[in-house]
């Protein structure tokens, strides 16, 4: 299962944010810096308005959604490529998991400390990203001199990899991150052998406080933060409020949605993040609907028919024959597969073909 690694500053809600994900109160949440020492681990559902649809025409109770790991990182400081902190910890931390959600602390509390003294969003994600990036510029640096002597007798791979390298050196001594390097699709592959921090996808979560949730996009904070991050990380941003969404641990679903509706919201954000994160990660859904249950899931985008087979079962890899394949849009607009199959929605599909995000299958395979 792939990773999304929390980082942000100490004291902005990260911890708080974890517990509201993973619907627990696993991370202690506390006002005083590293709070989180080690890193807690929850898996979350990916909300999916679908599996309910698809629940009815299958006429099952058992219901199993998609699901992602969020990992709650201790607070990074400045100095932290150089071990301030907990910084080495931290780096050896986010270096095992795919994606970056990074907290920003767009509120002002004068019960929180902020341990830079004041409320700056763009000021608190460039201390992080120059962290990043100094840890990834050691990192390159390091690998360059070992490539070299490579490079130096011919080796032709090694070749590729030390001018990929000093493309990388000056873009970071730049103070960009590797994922804004301008790369061909064979370079981006090279680059992940390097498991650069910066390399990663990454998504900002702006923490607001209660009273601004339903006005968010008006929040002078995260205003500053949308604009720098389209500017700087080519990264998308989502308005949430950690601390509402804690508040609705405790209550069932009925209760949450009223609660939220008096906010006049219908989400904390928490679902928006949950969501945009699985899309970071390269990830989508495919289901399998029957009368034993209905379930999501989870493959990488671009994977085709045996590979999406193969997360069911690995003799459904290897036994692969074809893919029956109905798109959830026809299948909800139409009511059933007889139905689908009658107007020619519902077909057979071969090894090469590409699953779609929303496809129903089932498989055809050798034992």
């Amino acid at each position: 299962m792939l990773k999304a690694g929390i980082v942000g500053l100490p004291n902005v809600g990260k911890s708080t944010l974890f517990n509201a994900l993973t619907r627990s109160r696993k991370a202690e949440a506390a006002n005083y810096p590293f709070c989180t020492i080690d890193p807690n681990v929850g898996v979350v559902t990916v909300p999916d308005e679908r599996l309910a649809v698809l629940q009815k025409i299958a006429k099952t109770n058992v219901v199993i959604p998609a699901a992602i790991e969020f990992v709650d990182i201790a607070g990074l400081v400045a100095g932290a490529s150089k071990g301030e902190g907990l910084g080495n910890q931290f780096l050896a931390n986010i270096r095992e998991v795919d994606a970056i959600v990074q907290v920003v602390r767009c509120f002002e509390d004068p019960d929180v400390v902020h341990t830079m003294g004041a409320v700056d969003p763009v000021r608190d994600i460039e201390v992080i990203t120059t962290e990043l990036i100094l840890a990834d510029l050691d990192a390159v640096t390091k690998r360059m001199s070992k490539t070299q002597k490579s490079a130096k007798s011919g080796d032709k791979e090694a070749i590729i990899e030390l001018a990929l390298l000093q493309k990388l050196e000056p873009h970071l001594n730049a103070s960009k991150t590797a994922n804004t390097l301008d790369s061909t699709p064979e370079e981006k592959a090279l680059m992940k052998l390097f498991q650069l921090l910066t390399a990663k996808p990454v998504l900002f979560a702006c923490n607001v406080a209660e009273s601004d949730l339903a006005t968010a996009e008006a929040n002078p904070f995260v205003q500053q933060v949308a604009e720098f991050v389209r500017t700087h990380h080519d990264a998308a941003y989502v308005p949430i409020s950690a601390k509402i969404e804690s508040e609705l641990i405790d209550l069932t679903a009925e209760d949450a949605k009223a609660f939220l509706l008096d906010l006049g919201v219908s989400d904390s954000g928490v679902s928006s993040l949950i969501r945009g994160t699985y899309q970071l990660l390269g990830l989508q859904t495919y289901f399998t609907a029957g009368e034993k249950e209905v379930r999501a899931w989870t493959i990488v985008k671009g994977w085709k028919a045996p590979q999406a087979a193969g997360v069911i079962h690995t003799d459904f890899e290897s036994g692969f024959i074809k893919a029956e394949i109905v798109g959830y849009e026809d299948l909800a607009r139409l009511g059933s597969t007889a139905a689908a199959r009658e107007v020619g929605k519902y077909r057979l599909e071969g090894k090469e073909y590409v699953f779609k995000d929303g496809d129903v299958a089932l498989f055809r395979f050798n034992n």
